[in-house]
């Protein structure tokens, strides 16, 4: 039990990190990994998922709207419309065969990942950054002290230039996110709040965030940068699978004790993802996001053929 319990504080920190940095609540994983490491039924694995989703996204909108790497207006929009379908998709859910549900994941996930990587693809290249200087042999040539104490000193100038360049980068970057993104006005809150309810019907049918849906949408329809469209997915997450969960709870398909132990370890792991957002450039968002989707709809899919546990 000890071991499952660090096991699931691991997944739960590795899951977290995808969540903050990508804006999904993580479902997408954590489906198949309840499926596989507690032997749960598809409706209790959705649902089990869709309440861990909650304290994840949590968490990592949180750090997102501290690093003002979100648009707050937006995400709430959708995740008010997702809120009035996810009870839908929950209902949906229980009165479907298991390979309805789980076929279901894989087919959506697989379709926003063909879209993600076609916009990946399209992306521009970021431009390299110059590689710092090599100081340290100098220092280590340096056959006096009085030349060991300047080539150290030069050293950690250069160091602390490059860092201080690093970060006037991240702050660029974010800044031109900014300027591309589109005022959020009355159109864009009911686009928003459209967006929220397809990905409301899904989280609540298989038990995922939604993230995997908003964050394609928000970028083809609204024309969102990818390092604004995670942190704004996860604020609609964290509101679109409340009544979901509660719905679930109420029917008492919720493993707790798998929840909390990978809550654990996901609340951590999503502020960190949250912090990375500005460091990693645009391009290389998109590919991750559609590798990630990759993997989570094949891991489903060989959960449903029965090729593992």
């Amino acid at each position: 039990m000890i071991i499952l319990f660090v096991i699931s504080l691991i997944v739960g920190f590795a899951i977290g990190i995808l969540a903050g940095l990508l804006g999904v609540g993580g479902g997408t994983l954590l489906v198949p990994a309840f499926k596989l490491g507690y032997a749960m039924d598809s409706l209790m694995c959705t649902a089990t998922s869709l309440f861990t989703i909650i304290p994840t996204s949590v968490s990592g909108a949180i750090s997102h709207i501290r690093n003002k790497t979100c648009l707050p207006k937006l995400g709430l929009a959708a995740g008010l419309g997702g809120a009035c379908l996810s009870p839908v998709g929950v209902w949906l859910a229980t009165i479907s065969p298991d390979w309805a549900v789980m076929g279901a994941a894989a087919l959506i996930i697989g379709y926003s990942a063909i879209t993600m990587f076609r916009k990946a693809l399209k992306a521009p290249k970021a431009p390299k950054a110059p590689k710092a200087p090599k100081v340290l042999r100098a220092a280590k040539a340096a056959s006096s002290s009085r030349r060991r104490e300047h080539a150290a000193a030069n050293a950690e100038s250069k160091e602390l230039a490059a860092e201080n360049r690093a970060a006037a980068e991240d702050r660029d970057a974010l800044a031109r996110a900014w300027k591309e993104a589109p005022a959020v006005g009355a159109r864009e809150v009911a686009i928003g709040c459209g967006i929220g309810l397809v990905a409301g019907l899904a989280s609540g049918y298989v038990g995922v965030g939604g993230g995997f849906i908003m964050v394609p949408l928000m970028m083809s329809v609204l024309r969102v940068p990818m390092k604004l469209t995670s942190g704004t997915s996860l604020i609609a997450v964290m509101i679109l699978a409340v009544p979901g969960v509660i719905t679930q709870a109420v029917l008492g398909n919720i493993n707790w004790v798998a929840g909390i132990a990978v809550a654990c370890g996901s609340i951590p792991g999503a502020q960190l993802g949250a912090r990375l957002i500005p460091k990693v450039p645009e391009r290389t968002l998109r590919f991750t996001f559609a590798g990630f989707l990759v993997v989570a709809a094949v891991m489903l899919v060989v959960n449903q053929l029965g090729l593992w546990g």
